[in-house]
């Protein structure tokens, strides 16, 4: 039987994920964009919650690719449907690689790593300041790219739920189904 929704840990997932998501977003933006005495309290928010969400997306992956999704309307035409997948499995992309790539870059340059659930992070490279200069640019781009991806992925769901009403949306709500 195909699924009308996504499983409920899934969802869970998805809806824990996003507010932390665009949170990891704008702590860093700001914490590039100021030389404030906040920009220390940012990055001390942005390392912990970068490896927390590394953890979360590993345990969102493997549940996507266990388990069975719901399709999409046959509404939905053949390029927005390719559209549809292609951003998501880039969303996942940018879930995993965001945070591997901090974390190599912080290895790169010698910076502390902060600890997670008590256990310390090796370094994934020696110091290296080409390195660190390289990932960080690369940690940038990403960033902006992933913001990209968010945006459109809010626009498209809000489009599924506001206008299209064609059930996309209400696969992801942790609502009751309507009986």
């Amino acid at each position: 039987m195909t699924p009308s929704r996504f499983p409920l840990a899934l969802r869970l997932l998805h809806w824990i994920m996003a507010p932390l998501l665009l949170a990891m977003l704008l702590i860093g933006t700001g914490m590039v964009a100021t030389v404030s005495h906040w920009r220390i309290t940012l990055i001390n928010l942005h390392k912990p919650l970068g490896l927390a969400l590394l953890v979360l997306a590993v345990l969102r992956l493997l549940l996507r690719l266990r388990g069975r999704t719901p399709p999409l309307p046959a509404s939905v035409p053949a390029p927005m449907r390719l559209a549809a997948h292609g951003s998501h499995w880039l969303l996942y992309g940018c879930m995993l690689a965001m945070p591997l790539i901090g974390w190599a870059m912080l290895s790169a340059g010698g910076f502390p790593l902060p600890s997670f659930a008590g256990i310390a992070l090796p370094p994934l490279l020696a110091p290296d300041v080409s390195h660190y200069a390289l990932l960080r640019a690369l940690h940038m781009r990403l960033g902006e790219l992933f913001y990209l991806l968010v945006c459109v992925h809010i626009m498209a769901g809000l489009m599924h739920a506001l206008l299209l009403r064609d059930g996309v949306f209400d696969a992801i709500t942790l609502r009751r189904r309507k009986n």
